[in-house]
C-alpha cells in the first residue's frame, strides 16, 4: 500500500533500482569507454528529452550493452560512434523517439488546429 503511494509521488521505484543499474555498468567500463559512454548518456537526456521512464531505461540499457560488447572486443571508440557522435547519438536515438515528450507536444499542436479548422468551418 505504502509503496504504491510513494511511486505515484516519486516515481517506479523499480525504474530507479534499473537506472543504478545501468550506472554502475558504466562505471566498470574501461576509464576511455566510461567516458565515451557518459559523454553520450549526456547528450542523449538533454537532446533526447524521452518522458517514458521504460523507453529511457530501454536505450539506456542497450547503450550499456553496446559499450560492454564494443570493450570486451577491444573496438576503438571511433568504430563506435564514427567520424561525427552527433549523428550517431541522433541516430540512435532515432530508435526511441516514441518516449520522447515532443511527440505528446505534436499530438497537442495537431489537435488545437483541427479544433480550429472545426470552429472555423461551423463558423462559415
Amino acid at each position: 500500500m505504502a509503496a504504491g503511494w510513494i511511486e505515484k509521488v516519486t516515481g517506479s521505484l523499480e525504474q530507479k533500482k534499473q537506472y543504478r543499474a545501468y550506472k554502475a555498468r558504466i562505471e566498470r567500463l574501461p576509464a576511455n569507454y566510461r567516458t565515451a559512454a557518459d559523454a553520450l548518456d549526456r547528450y542523449l537526456m538533454y537532446y533526447g528529452s524521452i518522458a517514458a521512464g521504460d523507453t529511457l531505461l530501454s536505450m539506456l540499457d542497450d547503450l550499456a550493452d553496446l559499450f560492454e560488447q564494443c570493450a570486451a572486443d577491444r573496438t576503438p571508440i571511433r568504430e563506435i560512434v564514427g567520424d561525427d557522435p552527433v549523428e550517431f547519438a541522433e541516430t540512435f536515438l532515432r530508435n526511441y523517439a516514441g518516449g520522447q515528450w515532443i511527440n505528446k507536444e505534436r499530438e497537442r499542436l495537431t489537435a488545437a488546429i483541427d479544433r480550429a479548422e472545426a470552429d472555423e468551418a461551423g463558423a462559415s
